[in-house]
Order: structure tokens, then sequence, then C-alpha cells
């Protein structure tokens, strides 16, 4: 995200006093002390949705759908998977209201109290054997919960940090809040694959994939401390004061920068739609198809998450050579080329899946690691706390929140030629979106 402020030819004491302050604030707001609380609170919130992600194949068509076969529980349980998304909107209305009526404080608070609850919640669901329809009642509940609690944890901290940095370096910091997906992947896939290797089918089924979700509440607090550290001092307030990062009404936003909004969302929805066919769409093939087992699969996953981490690393010094907006353009074309190997890989040998999860992670590290605010510097700058929140919610929504599931299901139905299409579908989005933005620009 980029910022530029009018400078006035002659600018009055106030004006200058005002200039002083905010270089004051930004020298104790450096840049690596706001980056380690973007990543720190990213990755616990992916983690609580891999975890959740991750028990939509091994564990729920068990536990809450043993009324069908194993592919129909997937797909219930991935259209629970894709509630959360749909609800996230929701949230952020909802708290950026609390943010207004009370502080960034309490909605924080309150946000990340609610997601470790929600979480930890689903750990002592009883299993549908046990309860019947009230398990599957309760766990959509708690789904909707999180996806509430995700729209509400937005902080600012990412445009803060965008803000704060150099225009050279843009890139690089960009793609530091970026880095909380692969890692909380990686810790999540860990934590199942240390679980299913050390105790019994039974034992995992019965009580082994509770863990999971009560770690959440713990990393949700320590992630909650780590972001409060920084969003409830005077230095940090008056910073986003002076940036305009405040909230405002999301009717009102949708009236004035509606067209934004969806720019911004469509820009980067080769990434959103490679997301989820990388991370929980294979496990979910490999294990219906019973090619190589749960394990293994686990492991080239954990494999693949660190490859993520590195590519979006890598992705911050490609940006910052060539331009953000290049990088996520030459990015949607080779998810576009990926996408037309992806039945041959995914659909063959052991070998060939594996491909197809490692290079999936490269390329969504790539492209992911310069997703964020790509385009939201389009908003007016009153608009940008909000707009850049609600970007992000219906980028996951239209791009991510429905892959699993309708990736599964039309490929079990035509083939795997059904994942090609909807990673094509999101790489010809993106082009589209860039370049309308693009013509915008010149226009202007």
């Amino acid at each position: 995200m980029s910022s530029t402020f009018p400078h006035s030819p002659q600018p009055t004491a106030d004006a200058l006093a005002r200039r002083v302050s905010r270089l004051h604030n930004q020298a104790r707001l450096a840049p690596s002390e706001i980056a380690i609380g973007v990543v720190i609170g990213r990755a616990s919130e992916y983690f609580d949705f891999f975890v959740f992600g991750i028990a939509c194949v091994l564990v729920f068509p068990s536990v809450f759908f043993p009324f069908v076969s194993q592919l129909d529980g997937m797909l219930l349980s991935f259209a629970l998977f894709a509630l959360a998304f749909v609800a996230r909107p929701i949230g952020t209305g909802l708290f950026m209201a609390v943010q207004r009526r009370w502080s960034r404080g309490t909605k924080l608070t309150a946000a990340l109290f609610l997601l470790g609850t929600a979480t930890v919640g689903m750990a002592f669901l009883p299993d549908y054997g046990s309860i019947g329809s009230w398990a599957i009642g309760s766990l959509t509940f708690f789904r909707f919960l999180q996806g509430i609690a995700m729209g509400g944890s937005w902080d600012g901290l990412p445009s803060l940090l965008a803000m704060n940095t150099p225009p050279e370096r843009r890139g690089w910091y960009a793609m530091l809040g970026q880095l909380g997906a692969p890692i909380g992947f990686l810790i999540a896939s860990g934590l199942f694959l240390f679980l299913h290797s050390n105790l019994s089918h039974e034992d995992f089924i019965d009580w082994g994939w509770r863990y999971p979700f009560f770690v959440a509440f713990a990393i949700n607090v320590v992630a909650l401390f780590a972001r409060l550290r920084l969003v409830v001092t005077h230095e940090y307030t008056k910073a986003m004061e002076e940036r305009e990062l405040e909230p405002v009404g999301v009717v009102k936003l949708v009236r004035t920068q509606g067209y934004n909004l969806f720019l911004g969302a469509f820009a980067a929805l080769a990434s959103y739609a490679l997301f989820h066919l990388v991370t929980v769409f294979p496990l979910s093939w490999i294990v219906l198809g019973k090619t190589q087992s749960i394990n293994s699969v686990l492991v080239v996953q954990i494999i693949g998450a660190v490859v993520g981490i590195l590519a979006t690393i890598a992705s911050g010094f490609v940006a910052d050579r060539i331009g953000r907006r290049r990088t996520l353009g030459l990015l949607a074309v080779l998810i576009g080329i990926f996408s037309l190997f992806a039945p041959w890989l995914l659909g063959g040998s052991r070998s060939g899946q594996d491909a197809f999860i490692l290079v999936g992670f490269a390329l969504l590290g790539l492209s992911y690691g310069q997703a964020a605010g790509s385009v939201t510097a389009n908003f007016e700058t009153r608009f940008r706390y909000t707009g850049a929140a609600l970007t992000s919610d219906l980028a996951w929504l239209i791009g991510a929140a429905f892959a699993p599931l309708v990736a599964l299901s039309l490929s079990y139905r035509f083939g795997l030629g059904a994942v090609s299409l909807y990673l094509l579908s999101g790489a010809a989005c993106t082009l589209v979106a860039l370049r309308v933005n693009r013509s915008l620009e010149v226009r202007d």
C-alpha cells in the first residue's frame, strides 16, 4: 500500500510542528517492531483456520458426518469451512462499530478472545453419535463465530507498516504480514502430523484431534499481548490518527469507494484461488484416492510450507525490483500456466502429487507475498483502514472460501480439469483487475 501527502508550499508553524512530531513518532515506531506484531498476529489467525481446514479432511467426516460417505463428509465439512469467510465481512463491520464506540484495544481484545474461544469450543464438542445433529449445529455455530472474530481482528498494523516504510522497500515490508499464512500452516500441519503418527486411529479420532484446537487458544493469548503492546501505546495511536487510519462506516465506504473494494479483491484473486488448492484440497484428494499415506502427505505439506515461507520472502526482493503490481501480474500468468499441469500432476504418481504441492507453494508464496494492499492505495486516505480490511475479506470470500468445496465436488464428478478452470479463472480476474486499475491511474 502506498500513500502520498500534499505539501504546502509555505508551511505554517503548526504544520511544521506536526511533521516534526510525525517524524519523532515514526522513529519510535520502527517498521521492524510493527512487522513483528503483524507476523505474530497473522500466524495465530491462520493457525486457527488451518487447524479447522485439516480437520475437515482427517476428522470431521468421521466425527460429525458418519452417516454419509467419506467424500460427502468432506464436502459437508468444506461447506462449514466456507461459512467463516462468509461471516468475515459481517465481523469487520460489527467490530469497526465497536472500535468507534470504545477503542482499538477493546476491539482487538474482544475479537481475539472470541476467535480463541470459538476455536477451543470445538475441542469440547461431543461427536454425532452422542448428541446427533446438535453436534453439527454447534460446530456450525463455532465456525461462524470464527469468521466474525477473524473479521474483527483487523488492527491496521499492515497499513501502518506500509506507510512507515521507504517507497523502495514497500515490497519487502508488504510480504512480512503475509508470512503468517505459511507459518500458521506449518505449525498446524506439524501438530496434526505428530498426533496422527503417534496415536492409534481410534485415539486420534476420539481425543487426539482436539489438542490443536486447545493449542489455538494459547497461541491467540500470546498474539493478543504481542499486538496490544503496540496497539495501545500512545505512539501507535498518534501515528494512526496522523495517517487518518480510523474506522468509517461500511455503508458509507461501499457507497463512495465500492468500485475500489471489488477492484482490490479481484486484483489478487489468482493468489487466493491458489491458496486452498495447494493447502487443504490436495490432502482431501490424496486421502480419498489412497495413493499415499496421510503422514506422507503431511510431511510434504510441511516442506511445502517452508518453500512457501522462502518464496514469500523472495517476493519482497522481486516486488522491490519490478514493482508490486507487475509481480502480481507475472505470477498470475505463471499460476495460469501451472493450472494446465494440475490434472497431470495431482492425478498422477506420488512424485507428481508432491510436485503439485511444492510448486504450488512456491507460486503461492511469490504471489500471496504481495497480495495485500496492492491496489488499496486507490482508496481515499480516510477510507484506507476500513477499505483494506474489507478488500481482504472480499478476496478471501470470492477467491478462496469455496475453493476446496468446488474443486473436490467438480473433480470427482468431471475430473481434475475443474482445478485447472478454477485457477485459470482466478488468474484471468487478476490480470483484468490490474489492467483496469492501470487504466484508471492513467485516466486520473
